[in-house]
């Protein structure tokens, strides 16, 4: 009887130390294979609210994010993969740094200072996401740091001129940092020798029910009151359409499925967000799912955003669980510049001359409610 009461005043300890301990800030690192002969590496970052994050070098890729619902449980809100063969094998650009333009360039050509340029033609007649071998598909070099309440990942890689067709040699950082108030930043800098074009973003697919349901029943709010229109392969006419009245029309919460049978396909479409100022950082958009309370906003300096409703999800891919990622099981929001503005004098520029240096941040803040 006294071994029993012993044992069970041990438990009990145990139970309430386990209880009131709080989670760590902190970043580690695992070798995750080879590619191209080069190391990959996986990074695990750590609040010390519990959530994480985890990164490769493989992509400078996002393959997971473990977020809180409103009980308290903590499910993974990204689709991706647990093995490097997951992110070399063929896949919808899962979590990965997009580049050197992300989304779509009209017949893969554009002319920079009176020189045509013929680029990778991978999505129809069209170059998409920088190409076959964009940036997603490269191995970054990683350095992963810590401050007083933060830790992070600086990747950087250095793309030779005529990769992938683009001019000038571009040297590129992207630094991810993820604090104790659930933000992820992710910092993207270059510079080039020679005059290129560059647009960078993330394709993170979310779904915050956990990847347990589709994304139609999330909420969507979107700061933009109009977009680019495009044709049947997805360039943009040059002109803009306000999205009131429309199946579009996110500026007040919807569900994503409420009128997606409106659009053909699906949502895939960018968003000119309504920025009151040229610099510093808006508020673009903010994704709320009801079932599990949770909320993700997504902040930017960037002029527009990408909304994609994960129409080309096939079922064909598995998940980390084994779980096949069907239609509409997850949604991106990429901040980016406007899609084929090389070839539309209109849209803001996305030159990069010797001597100037690219920039732009884009923060996912992940909470409940």
């Amino acid at each position: 009887m006294r071994n029993l009461i012993i044992l069970t005043c041990i438990v009990f300890i145990a139970l309430s130390s386990c209880k009131n301990k709080t989670s760590e800030l902190a970043v580690s690192k695992v070798s995750w294979g080879k590619s191209d002969d080069k190391e990959v590496f996986l990074y695990t970052l750590t609040n010390k609210n519990g959530l994480t994050v985890k990164l490769t070098s493989y992509g400078a890729s996002i393959t997971s994010v473990s977020a809180p619902d409103k009980n308290g449980k903590f499910e993974n809100v990204v689709l991706g993969f647990d093995s490097l063969s997951g992110y070399e094998g063929k896949h919808p650009f899962f979590g990965g740094t997009i580049g050197r333009y992300g989304n779509r360039i009209a017949k893969g050509k554009f002319t920079l200072n009176g020189s045509e340029y013929s680029l990778d033609i991978n999505d129809g007649a069209n170059h998409l996401h920088g190409g076959t071998l964009g940036f997603n598909r490269r191995v970054w070099d990683g350095k992963e740091f810590s401050t007083a309440d933060s830790v992070g990942v600086e990747f950087t890689y250095s793309s030779a001129d005529m990769e992938e067709g683009y001019p000038g040699k571009l040297d590129t950082k992207v630094t991810f940092v993820f604090n104790n108030n659930n933000e992820l930043k992710i910092y993207y800098e270059a510079v080039t020798d020679k005059s290129t074009i560059i647009n960078l973003t993330n394709h993170a697919y979310f779904n915050l029910s956990g990847i347990k349901e589709s994304i139609l029943g999330q909420e969507l709010t979107l700061f933009g009151d109009s977009i680019t229109p495009t044709d049947s392969t997805l360039i943009p006419t040059g002109k803009l359409m306000a999205v009131k009245g429309t199946a579009f029309d996110f500026t007040t919460p919807h569900k994503i499925g409420e009128r997606i049978d409106s659009v053909p396909g699906g949502y895939d479409i960018n968003y000119k967000l309504n920025r009151t100022a040229v610099a510093g950082m808006f508020l673009a958009a903010e994704i709320y799912d009801p079932q599990s309370g949770r909320l993700l906003q997504t902040l930017t300096t960037e002029p527009g955003l990408q909304f994609y409703s994960g129409n080309f999800l096939d079922g064909s891919l598995t998940d980390a669980t084994g779980a096949k990622i069907n239609k509409y099981f997850g949604f991106c929001i990429e901040s980016q510049h406007f899609p084929n503005s090389p070839n539309q004098p209109n849209f803001p520029s996305t030159v990069l001359n010797p001597g100037e240096k690219y920039g732009q941040l884009t923060i996912y803040k992940f909470s409940v409610k």
